[in-house]
């Protein structure tokens, strides 16, 4: 009975062995194939080939863009502010007539702020005292900027500018109103040009270019800058005096440069 015994807990035992090896066989698979695919999703390829390409797009710009200001002195704020606002308001009325919409002019700033002046004080037998400072009224200004979506205009709108009272005329620059279509067409280029590099480097090498495995885009690019062949605005006179400066948009340039990373066999 004994013996009956002391077999029948040796086949328990290997039963019992025999799942708990199991388990642990399954366990082991599961993280083994786990740690594969994690292994993969890393690593992704182990053959592979880096190449770079540039892309260049032009396009003649589309508006002219500036900035202007109008200043006035007087001993009240008030009437600083009248003497402003009647130069702001013929200088967009000219713009207005050349065909500029009310949202492209835009006010930016708006300032009101003391003027001083320094006055002498007389000295005495042993001491002159410093000049005092003495309050002389207020300047006023009023800062727009303007989009010229007729660039053959941009001319005529800094004369109108200028002519009828704006105190300074700044940041004339061209640009393009789509930008993503030539930013698209820089990038597709650069894209062709890495693609063609690659063929090219995989049929020297006797490899085959299976897929693309990682793509960076390094936009960048600037507008080839205008030339003015006149900037005399004939500010602060009159209409007749003023002279249009003729102004030359050029071309803006958008380069981009593209890194692609394919596999290869």
């Amino acid at each position: 009975m004994h013996e009956y015994f002391e077999h029948e807990e040796v086949k328990r035992f290997f039963k019992v062995a025999t799942v708990a090896i199991g388990l642990l066989a399954l366990f082991l698979f599961v993280e083994t194939l786990s740690a594969w695919k994690s292994w993969r999703v890393s690593n992704p390829a182990y053959n592979t080939i880096s190449v770079s390409g540039k892309g260049e797009a032009f396009a003649t710009p589309d508006i002219a863009t500036f900035t202007f200001s109008v200043s006035a002195d007087a001993k009240a704020v008030a009437d600083a502010q009248e003497a402003v606002t009647k130069k702001t308001d013929a200088i967009t009325a000219a713009l207005k007539d050349l065909g500029v919409d009310d949202k492209d002019i835009q006010t930016v700033d708006y300032s009101v702020y003391p003027k001083y002046i320094y006055t002498s004080v007389a000295c005495t037998s042993s001491y002159c005292p410093p000049s005092r400072q003495v309050p002389d009224g207020y300047t006023v200004t009023n800062s727009l900027s303007v989009k010229v979506r007729q660039t053959a205009n941009a001319g005529k709108a800094l004369s109108e500018a200028g002519s009828k009272g704006a105190t300074n005329i700044s940041g004339l620059s061209f640009t393009v109103d789509d930008q993503t279509a030539i930013e698209s067409e820089a990038r597709a280029k650069a894209i062709a040009d890495a693609k063609s590099k690659a063929e090219t480097l995989a049929k020297n090498l006797g490899v085959r270019l299976v897929r693309v495995i990682s793509f960076s885009d390094g936009y960048g690019g600037g507008p080839i800058p205008y030339y003015a062949k006149d900037v005399a605005l004939g500010m602060g006179g009159t209409a007749n005096q003023a002279v249009a400066p003729s102004l030359e948009p050029g071309q803006n340039k958008v380069t981009d440069n593209v890194t692609i990373t394919y596999e290869i066999h």
